[in-house]
């Protein structure tokens, strides 16, 4: 069949959860047999937010070929099983670089670039670039921001004119907000209707309404609003608030978005979807009683979103090992030798996050002593594994001044170092080592025995890595270098087998994480966290 194109967009405010919508409607779809992929249009002038703290837009996720992308884009992935590349996410800062480009290069032949055509033919262009591979039945395409944006406007526009050349093969679905008043003791729809209104003044009729409400919204209002937004009743669905993310797919599917979709752009719908093994793990995750508890040491633990893949993979791993996760967030520039003991004596593991730069450093050093020394299960993830490095230089190699030169580039000894081919790079981005890269495990490492494999693949974001030159120092003192690069040779995985879980990890396991593969380097840290976690129940119990 023709690629079909689903365009989801936003009203009345922000972060009402467009990509959790797309993500659970390309679960359904293809859970039914098509071939779906989502992709992330982005107004903001970055190139990408790879320069961007996640004070401003949380979590940078890292696609297998290297882009630097939104962390949308994980949960497409966590949902669907299908990697995204760097055509998934498109900024405003790419379509104007490309556009620009192309007038320097003499591409218009002396004509005045304008927004229309060509910033919105180069929308466009982007689009539909996925379709032309042939790979796909569908393509979702979520527009970021909120419609009434100014920034939204070329987005909005391009997709107008894609409605009109695509025919019955383009649909949109439009997310919007539906508040309760407490003191009127009523929910409103004139929020969802203005928002509508925005949308037709940019020629855009949306065909499905989906509306984020924390509370049911009657049949008579839904018919209401289906009137005044000119939309078919039985095309708006609800998305009230649940426990989880991962409950969404089954309540759209539950008032048949997914059927609705298919009707619409006159696709056959034979039967149910398969989602057998999603509702094998909503069963775990409902029935999970026992908790495990695992303080993530950090220096962004205030924002929800700056930690959002690690958060949903130790959540993913938890609920595989019939576990509800109680994550506990712990501020490393809060952290120091007074109060790690209050702080980490009751978790069952401890998480060191990854992070660029000085600020929270030595609290995630104080973290990591004190769990080598009480033998808690411990999982550094890029800086975290460089601070594992650092931590035992220090404490155990007797290097007092050992660390990184991301950190002090007079370093006596740089434990950590610059990449070689990164020291004549002065751009900040998409300028590090990024995207899959093959490692080689040892076969009696934890790790090997976590994947089942001794060569693996994982996406990596760094600058720095293990100084080569300290590799014997470090393994004679008993921290082993058990995964590398078996092109380059540099470390991938540092353990210390006396341990019950020491695992260090310049790679981010957490991006190829997803709600049917988790990755199964959580899978084993929680393991050992739950086993760590009953040993010291039973020796609490012999003390009373």
């Amino acid at each position: 069949m023709e690629t079909k194109y689903i365009f989801v967009t936003g009203g009345v405010v922000s972060s009402l959860g467009k990509g959790i919508i797309s993500a659970s409607l390309a679960c359904l779809l293809k859970a039914r047999g098509f071939r779906v992929t989502i992709q992330k249009f982005d107004p903001y002038i970055n190139i990408d937010p790879g320069t961007l703290n996640p004070y401003e837009h949380g979590e940078c996720y890292v696609t297998v070929d290297g882009h630097e992308a939104d962390l949308d884009l994980g949960h497409y992935e966590r949902f669907t099983n299908v990697q995204t590349t760097r055509a998934n996410n498109v900024t405003t800062g790419r379509i104007y670089q490309s556009v620009i480009d192309k007038e320097r290069r003499g591409d218009y032949l002396g004509k005045t670039v304008q927004i229309i055509p060509h910033i919105t033919d180069e929308i466009k262009r982007n689009v539909k670039r996925l379709g032309k591979t042939g790979d796909y039945d569908f393509i979702i395409t979520e527009i970021g921001g909120t419609v009434g944006d100014i920034e939204s406007l070329p987005y909005l526009e391009s997709v107008r004119q894609l409605r009109w050349e695509l025919g019955d093969n383009a649909l949109c679905v439009h997310l919007t907000y539906v508040p309760y008043l407490k003191a009127a003791k009523e929910l409103k729809t004139k929020p969802t209707q203005h928002s509508v209104k925005q949308l037709q003044e940019v020629g855009i009729q949306p065909d499905i309404l989906v509306l984020r409400t924390e509370r049911e919204v009657p049949t008579g209002m839904l018919r209401k609003i289906a009137q005044f937004c000119n939309v078919d009743v039985d095309a708006v669905v609800q998305s009230i608030d649940r426990p989880s993310i991962y409950e969404v797919p089954i309540a759209m599917h539950e008032q048949h978005l997914d059927e609705i979709v298919c009707r619409k752009m006159d696709v056959p719908v034979n039967g149910e979807p398969h989602m057998a093994p999603w509702m094998h793990f909503l069963e775990k995750m409902h029935n999970a009683t026992e908790e495990v508890t695992i303080g993530l040491v950090g220096k962004y633990v205030e924002l929800q979103d700056a930690y959002k893949s690690i958060n949903e993979s130790l959540f993913q791993a938890a609920t595989y090992n019939d576990r509800r996760l109680k994550l506990v967030y712990i501020h490393s520039e809060k952290l120091d030798n007074s109060n790690v003991d209050e702080k980490l004596r009751d978790m069952d593991g401890v998480i060191i996050a990854p992070g660029f730069g000085q600020r929270g450093i030595e609290g995630k050093f104080v973290a990591l002593k004190w769990c080598r020394e009480h033998d808690i299960p411990t999982f550094g993830i890029c800086l975290g594994m460089q601070c594992m490095v650092i931590e035992f230089a220090r404490n155990v190699l007797g290097l007092p001044d050992a660390n990184s030169t991301e950190m002090n580039p007079n370093a006596a000894d740089n434990v950590i170092d610059l990449m070689e081919e990164q020291k004549s790079i002065s751009n900040m981005g998409g300028t590090m080592r990024l995207g899959a890269y093959e490692c080689t495990l040892l076969p009696d490492s934890i790790t090997a025995s976590a994947y089942g494999s001794t060569d693996i693949k994982e996406r990596h974001r760094h600058r720095f890595e293990f100084n080569n030159d300290y590799r014997s120092r470090f393994e004679a003192a008993g921290m082993r270098c058990v995964g590398e690069n078996p092109a380059t040779h540099l470390v991938e995985v540092v353990e210390i087998p006396g341990k019950r879980w020491w695992v260090g990890t310049q790679y981010h396991p957490e991006y190829t994480s997803t709600v049917l593969n988790p990755n199964p380097l959580f899978l084993s840290f929680i393991r050992a966290a739950i086993a760590y976690g009953e040993e010291r129940n039973i020796e609490n119990a012999a003390t009373k």
